[in-house]
């Protein structure tokens, strides 16, 4: 190290969102590793299994509207989705989609006011202004569809929802992703692999190590 020259650490709050039913999947194994990777990097982790806290993906109407008033479990949602420095997702790819449970907590916790909000005299037409002081979101999804076949025949439909749709519309800047396929033929040792790999990934990105010159 060079005289002059120190490092600082600085810890996030990260939220984790997982959606997937079964306890022994790919997914549950990702969503451990990416705990104990922050939790070992020093962050606090905020995580919720959504098919284990039974939530409730419809929207109902009365949420609908930008003051409207929320369950108690969804503005908890809301709070900590404004409080997350770093977001992880965590999902399989069915149908080129999220699980509808997690497209319900999109819905539904990804309110206008809280995740976006559009300037004053619009009323929905134009283009929402990001909110979240998120300022990294990471997405793992498995599939049991080709690399080449899901950007070549379905020209890879989760990437444009959550880097377009969601993340950058929402201000997030920083995105990445990435697809482990295909799941089902998979060997052990290969999950192994996949899964240094989803350390690694979390390390990378949320490392946080700064340097400055003094």
């Amino acid at each position: 190290m060079n005289e002059g020259t120190f490092f600082y650490f600085y810890y996030m709050t990260i939220l984790i969102i997982l959606a997937h039913p079964s306890k022994g999947s790919f997914n549950h194994s990702i969503a451990r590793v990416a705990k104990k990777t922050l939790k070992d990097l020093g962050h606090k982790v905020i995580f919720h299994d959504l098919y284990k806290e039974n939530f409730k993906p419809v929207l109902p109407e009365k949420e609908i509207l930008k003051d409207s008033t929320s369950q108690k479990s969804i503005r908890q949602h809301c709070e900590e989705l404004l409080a997350a420095e770093g977001i992880i997702i965590i999902h399989p790819n069915w149908w080129g989609m999220p699980p509808a449970i997690l497209k319900g907590w999109i819905d539904r916790v990804f309110r206008p006011g809280v995740a976006y909000e559009f300037q004053e005299g619009d009323i929905g037409e134009g283009v929402p202004i990001g909110l979240l002081k998120t300022h990294t979101a990471l997405v793992f999804n498995t599939s049991n569809t080709s690399k080449e076949r899901e950007e070549n025949i379905f020209l890879d439909p989760l990437e444009t929802l959550w880097k377009s749709c969601i993340f950058f519309l929402c201000g997030v800047r920083i995105f990445y992703r990435r697809m482990f396929s295909v799941v089902v033929t998979s060997s052990e040792e290969q999950r192994k692999l996949w899964l240094n790999e989803v350390g690694q990934i979390i390390e990378r990105y949320f490392g946080n190590k700064e340097q400055n010159e003094v």
